[in-house]
């Protein structure tokens, strides 16, 4: 069912774009190679990918946005043009940006345009400024809702419209990672590693603990807090608020994350939007969310700055704080059609009848399933252990080649 909010999903590979369609996105925002913030962390695509990753966008009516959203130098200008160039030829659906060379080529081009939340849009004036050349702004992400509202409200009052004669589009962050820094400008990687997370080659230093030293050589970690790493943004409990600001596109970060995780989000923040505009939003179903989405990859999580409250959210762990884990299980055989049976060869581990299934592959996306009914060797079995072939009953199709995985509860 068709709603008024885009849900824009990230897809760092092919695996991680099918899952996004499956999870119901409205559209994806994808790297080519390099010149975007996911260059190093995510496996991007190639100039090769494009076709079929617009045309399968197509084919399931979701719209396509190529991040082209790092600083630029004048080496980087040929390949600025040529990727904007390709994203004309195979109709992406509008480039993400906030280099001007990168916008401005674009406009001349005829290639639509969003504004990166790094160009940290924080006013109505740099938003009427942006509308020469963009119909979507994405906005800092260290605004309240209020702010956002006040912005929302005077795009309509001021009549600012973008290129194509309709008011500027709002899109905000409402999940995923967030940055230490104003709107993602951090220097401590080019600093410490000469690797720039302007360039999407972050290092994460702030990712890491962190002690402070006397100069009597006495040493302490800092209050046992990762104090640079910020804490999950996550909107879900208060997304009706979001959606009261007038925003029209949910971003979902997370380009560097798996497809379990990007599928499971996007369904939780389609659901929800859905649940908003049809009335049905309500604690019991936030509830629900939340579960699902402490399942997949957490700092743990926060409201961010939308509620007015000042950065201090840190997080306690390095890594997930996810209530659930995969664990690599073996690799799909073949699968039989007619029948809904995938035949198995168990690597790692057993599977029993109890466990739940992940199959993960860059056609298939993230297919789960309940083992119900286990084969081995044509006879129905309670498990099958390490080295052994099995089949269970899979109700969508999964490939030749697939990962298998099973997930395991956090105690």
């Amino acid at each position: 069912m068709k709603h008024p909010t885009e849900i824009m999903a990230p897809a760092g590979d092919h695996a991680s774009l099918r899952a996004a369609i499956q999870g119901g996105a409205d559209s994806v925002y994808f790297g080519i190679e390099q010149l975007n913030m996911r260059a190093k962390s995510s496996n991007n695509f190639t100039l090769e990918d494009l076709p079929e990753v617009t045309g399968l966008c197509r084919k399931n009516g979701i719209k396509t946005y190529l991040t082209l959203n790092t600083i630029l130098y004048d080496d980087d200008l040929p390949v600025m043009k040529q990727l904007v160039d390709a994203a004309k030829e195979h109709k992406v659906s509008a480039i993400i940006a906030s280099d001007q060379a990168a916008i401005s080529y674009a406009r001349k081009r005829g290639v639509k345009v969003h504004i990166s939340t790094q160009a940290n849009i924080s006013n109505i004036e740099m938003v009427e400024f942006y509308s020469h050349f963009a119909d979507a702004v994405v906005l800092a992400r260290e605004l309240s809702l209020e702010q956002v509202a006040a912005i929302a409200r005077q795009i309509e009052e001021r009549q600012i419209k973008g290129p194509s004669g309709n008011l500027v589009q709002l899109e905000v962050f409402a999940h995923g990672a967030l940055c230490m820094a104003i709107s993602g400008k951090c220097y401590l990687s080019l600093h410490t590693h000469n690797s720039s997370a302007n360039r999407g080659a972050c290092r994460q230093n702030c990712r890491q603990t962190y002690s402070v030293k006397s100069d009597d050589n006495n040493e302490l970690l800092v209050d046992n807090e990762y104090i640079m790493s910020p804490k999950d943004l996550c909107t879900i409990d208060f997304l009706d608020e979001v959606l009261s600001a007038r925003v029209q596109i949910l971003k979902i970060e997370g380009r560097g994350r798996s497809p379990e995780y990007v599928k499971t989000v996007t369904q939780c923040y389609k659901e929800a939007a859905l649940s908003i505009h049809q009335g049905s939003y309500s604690a019991e179903k936030i509830e629900e969310w939340k579960s699902r989405l402490y399942q997949v990859y957490n700092r743990g999580f926060w409201d961010g700055y939308y509620l007015g409250r000042h950065l201090g959210e840190w997080s306690r762990k390095r890594g997930s704080e996810a209530t659930r884990k995969k664990i690599f299980l073996g690799k799909v055989l073949n699968y039989y059609s007619k029948a809904e049976v995938a035949h198995l060869l168990i690597k790692n581990r057993k599977l029993s009848k109890d466990h739940t299934v992940l199959i993960i592959g860059n056609t298939t996306g993230v297919v789960e399933t309940e083992v119900e009914s286990l084969w081995v060797n044509d006879r129905s079995s309670n498990e099958a252990l390490k080295g052994e072939e099995c089949t269970i009953k899979v109700g969508e199709k999964v490939r030749e080649g697939d990962d298998a995985y099973i997930w395991e509860y956090k105690e």
